[in-house]
Formats: C-alpha cells, structure tokens, sequence
C-alpha cells in the first residue's frame, strides 16, 4: 500500500483493511462513551492513510452522530435546501438524508422527483464540490438498511492510487498545466436523470471552481480530486474537457481501485475523505420497495485548498 510520508502507529484501535491500497474496518472504538482524545487521533490517523474507515454495530443515535462528528470539524447544514415551506425531516439540520423515505418514513415511489434527484448519487462524486467550500469528511450512518440481496452498497474509488499509477505524459500534462474543473449539482442531477431533468440548464447557476491535481495535506500525497459533479475545464476545448474528466474518472475507477463496502446492521457508520476518494451509492432491486434510512453529517474542509478558486464566503446554492 502507497503510504503517508509518516507512518502512523495504532495502539488504541484495530486495523482490518478490506482492500490492498484503501478502505479499513476499524475496531476497538467504544461509542457509548466520550470519545477518548489518543482514540480520536488514530482514528484521524487512519482516515488519512486509508481514506475510508467502516465501523460496525456503533450504536449512535442523532445526537451521538452529530457530537462526534463535530470533533472533526464545522459542521455543513441543510438550510440552503429549505425551500418552498420545506421542513427539516431530522431533529438537526446538520444531518444530510441520504436514504430513500419520505417525511412520514414511507419508501419514496422510483418515479417520484426526489428518486430522480437520488439517481445523481449513484454516478461517481466527492460531495459537496459543488459549494464554494468543500467538504473534508462524510460520516454516513444507517438507521435501516434494505435485506441482504437486495442492494444499497456503497462504492468507493481511490484517487490518490489513480494518480500514482498514471502514465507518465498524463501526469506531465496535469503537473504543467494544473487544470481547473466547474463544478456543479445541477448538472450531475441531471446526467444521473436526463430525460426528468431535460429542462435543466447547469449554465444558469453558478458554478465553483477546484484543481483536478492537489495535494492531500492529510498525506501529503497527489490526489485527483475529480467528480461528475464537474462540468468541464476551465480554458480548454469541449473536446479536451470531456477527454480529461472522462478519462481521469474512467482511470480512477478501475476495478483494482475500487472497493465495495456493504452495510450489514442498522448502526454501520463509515467515514470517508472526499479530498482523496470517490463514492457512488449502488442501487438493486430494494429501491422502492425497502427502507434504506441513512443519515450523513459533512464537515467543512479546513485544508488550505478548502475554498478552491472561489471567493470565501461565497454562499452555496440549493437546489
């Protein structure tokens, strides 16, 4: 495995590492009490080397979700997606919905606006670099997964392996030219739905500027920080946009880059980087049918390329 420039040490927790070059199950971490500072850093230790970090069985309710997820950081909140007399469905507004039931806790119909808007999760992304200030961390919980068979795994893919393994003349290309991509909800939502969302013009919003090549200051290693979120390149032909993202995205997404982390039990949480991997969420024959209640927390990154091209301060947008 591609390592940090420091190797951490673990004395608090335990590695399983489910994948050769990312992804760890981590053991050893009691919930039910105050997060135990030496805990707390090896488990950012982790997160730095293997990006992912499943955890089983925590047993953390709303508010325990929310608690530790603010030792890593800001909070992001769902207020900019309140719109039009909507109300906020969990006692937080830190708390993002990330599963398939409605306000009353019923399975959404596969036909209806918010399994459309869904269908954009299930293409390969970071989240969040759609706002003007990126996400670091995603801490994502199950309240109530569909039965076994039945779908709703979550995949992720390793950018900072994709870069290491690139042919040399692409890495000489990005490393010169240090290309910008437009990042945007709206056009996601709508490659992930076309047909439902064909009205739908990403050119009438705003949208936010980050590097493809950056370092990941966790490591201290080059990541690519690419999604389908991003509309194009910046100062580039539309036919060197689509070649840069599709085949950076198409590298990084090699089976031998990808894991497949499955949600076993109604307590699972997995924390991931979104400065230094890709996810999408699985589908399966569970949609419409069974409950998949999950609840995610995003923290605000902190890094020095938190804010990317865009102004600080600047407002995100809803949708």
């Amino acid at each position: 495995m591609p390592g940090l420039l420091t190797q951490p040490t673990f004395n608090h927790i335990t590695i399983k590492e489910l994948h050769p070059t990312f992804v760890a199950e981590i053991q050893g971490v009691d919930f039910s009490k105050p997060m135990e500072p030496e805990v707390f850093s090896e488990i950012r230790a982790a997160l730095a080397k293997y990006g992912v970090c499943v955890f089983r069985a925590t047993g953390l309710d709303d508010t325990r979700h929310v608690e530790f997820s603010r030792l890593f950081g800001e909070l992001d909140d769902i207020k900019p997606y309140l719109t039009g007399g909507r109300k906020a469905k969990f006692p937080y507004l830190e708390l993002f919905d990330a599963g398939n039931t409605d306000d009353k806790g019923e399975v959404i119909g596969i036909d209806s606006q918010r399994a459309h808007y869904n269908k954009g999760n299930g293409l390969w992304h970071v989240d969040s670099s759609f706002n003007p200030r990126r996400a670091s961390y995603s801490l994502l919980l199950s309240h109530s997964i569909p039965p076994p068979g039945t779908g709703g795994s979550t995949f992720f893919a390793d950018t900072r392996t994709a870069y290491d393994t690139l042919p040399s003349p692409l890495k000489t290309d990005l490393e010169t030219n240090d290309y910008i991509a437009a990042h945007s909800l709206f056009h996601s939502r709508k490659l992930g739905s076309p047909i439902y969302f064909s009205d739908l013009d990403p050119l009438a919003h705003k949208m936010t500027l980050h590097k493809i090549l950056q370092t990941h200051e966790p490591s201290g290693r080059k990541n690519l920080y690419i999604a389908r979120h991003a509309h194009h390149v910046e100062g580039v032909s539309k036919e060197k946009s689509e070649e840069l993202l599709e085949g950076l995205i198409g590298w990084a997404t090699r089976e031998e880059l990808v894991c497949e982390v499955h949600w076993e039990q109604e307590g699972d949480l997995v924390v991931w980087d979104n400065t230094c991997v890709m996810h999408r969420a699985s589908g399966g024959s569970f949609e419409g049918r069974f409950k998949r209640d999950m609840r995610r927390t995003t923290v605000h990154d902190g890094s020095s390329t938190a804010w990317g091209l865009n102004d600080r301060g600047e407002v995100k947008q809803g949708f």
